[in-house]
């Protein structure tokens, strides 16, 4: 006891053992431990560090924050975000490993108010993740059962105008909802038609800035001449034509919301770099500028590009990518989630029917057609076609043949029949095969050409004839 009392050390003899200890604690640590000095020099990563992410030691030790992030071999640092706020910065993370993990930053301030080095924990939850999600997707399928637009429709369920009955688009609603609460970047992926837009108010209406302002800008609408300054606002006198006053940019009027920026891959590759630095500083600099304008800001992007092939084209930054690959979510084409297209069918049907005042329903055909053909244009598409159906249809019933829908017939069971309900198949058969032997007959004038246009024999066709029509 009293050698603890005679020097500094405490239950250790000297400085060597003290570290040592040090070392071993680190080194047996669960979670990760990554530190590095008060320049972002990294000087210490444990085997847990190793493991979640990826990284080796020899990859990490000795090199700056600023050339790992510079040179992809991290997506995003919380080290340099905690030195630049000053304050411990918490993110959520998934490497390349497949593990997702909490990272936590804080940084070490000496006296005089400098940071000596930032110490890090990234904890392994990707059980915890999987757990939760398969929690939250067993609560979504059983919210469906509470849930009934029509008998048609499948339980539905209905959140913030997206439809899902289908497995594939419970699971991407699932996910949305797991990251909206989640202050990260999201990219929204999909064909033309999907939904993003949809999923990216879900999104915004789930998070913890719900109540700032939601930012709109589809990218490949803006002028290239005009997108910085739309992006990022300019200062008095900048060009000719400016607002003597200058003009904020959108991502200041932004500022501690969410901007959603649709068709991401459109966005000029000079425009690129300086998004990079909003998502790395969280700062923008106007035209004409000389200091940055500190913002904070949600990310969500969308597009409906192959982005590894723009990556891989140099159309689209590597670097940018990555950063905005934090939390992707993939929307599935219409063709790929069958299930939802008779209740969006039904949706649309209710909606229109209200806006013009009809009384209209879709035959079973019809619906057959609807859910046998492949969509390109996806949900969008639906929506069109059930609206000019109503349109086009004289009767209160929208049949298959007021469906402007070029569907392959092999893929159509029923053709351009009429379904309907019967208690005499047979009876049924034979009225549909009267129909088709009396058009031949009219369009042919002579029973042998007749016949062989519907691949019978000429006695047969006469046969049945005769029978069907004294019955």
């Amino acid at each position: 006891m009293k050698k603890n009392d005679t020097n500094n050390f405490g239950i250790f003899n000297n400085l060597q053992e003290a570290n040592d200890r040090l070392d071993a604690i680190i080194e047996n640590s669960f979670d990760g431990i990554y530190i590095t000095d008060g320049n972002a020099n990294t000087i210490k990563a444990n085997k847990s560090y190793e493991m979640i992410t990826g990284l080796k030691k020899e990859e990490v030790i000795g090199k700056n924050m600023l050339d790992l992030v510079k040179n992809n071999v991290i997506s995003v640092s919380g080290s340099l975000l905690a030195m630049q706020k000053k304050k411990p910065i918490t993110l959520q993370q998934e490497f390349k490993t497949g593990k997702k993990a909490l990272i936590t930053s804080s940084p070490v301030i000496d006296d005089n108010g400098n940071i000596i080095m930032v110490v890090t924990n990234v904890r392994d939850l990707t059980e915890i993740y999987n757990l939760k999600e398969e929690i939250g997707r067993k609560q979504i399928i059983d919210t469906n059962k509470e849930h009934k637009l029509s008998p048609i429709n499948n339980n539905p369920t209905i959140v913030d105008d997206i439809i899902c009955v289908d497995k594939k688009s419970i699971e991407a609603l699932n996910i949305a909802d797991k990251v909206a609460g989640l202050d990260t970047t999201v990219m929204l992926l999909g064909e033309t038609g999907v939904g993003k837009e949809l999923f990216a108010n879900h999104i915004y209406k789930n998070s913890n800035r719900k109540d700032k302002p939601f930012i709109k800008i589809n990218c490949g609408a803006i002028s290239p001449n005009l997108v910085e300054s739309e992006l990022f606002g300019y200062e008095k006198g900048s060009f000719t034509g400016a607002n003597k006053n200058g003009k904020a940019g959108l991502f200041e009027v932004a500022d501690k919301g969410t901007i959603f920026l649709d068709e991401i891959g459109e966005l000029p590759l000079d425009m690129q770099v300086k998004l990079l630095r909003v998502l790395q500083e969280q700062e923008i600099e106007r035209i004409g500028g000389t200091k940055p304008i500190k913002i904070d800001v949600r990310i969500i992007a969308a597009t409906n590009a192959d982005m590894e092939d723009m990556v891989e084209n140099k159309l689209f930054r590597k670097d940018l990518y990555y950063r905005l690959m934090v939390f992707p979510i993939y929307i599935p084409s219409l063709r790929e989630r069958k299930e939802d297209i008779i209740p969006l069918t039904n949706l649309f049907i209710n909606n229109f029917n209200d806006k013009y005042g009809f009384n209209k329903k879709f035959s079973e055909s019809a619906l057959s057609k609807l859910k046998n053909y492949d969509w390109p244009g996806n949900i969008r598409e639906l929506r069109n076609i059930v609206e000019r159906g109503l349109i086009i249809s004289n009767t209160e019933r929208v049949n298959s043949k007021d469906l402007p829908l070029n569907i392959n017939p092999k893929n159509n069971p029923y053709g351009d029949i009429e379904l309907k309900e019967t208690n005499d198949l047979k009876k049924l058969v034979e009225s549909i095969e009267l129909k088709y032997i009396n058009e031949a007959y009219k369009k042919y004038k002579n029973v042998r050409d007749a016949a062989a246009s519907l691949n019978m024999d000429p006695s047969t066709f006469v046969r049945k004839r005769k029978r069907y029509t004294k019955k």
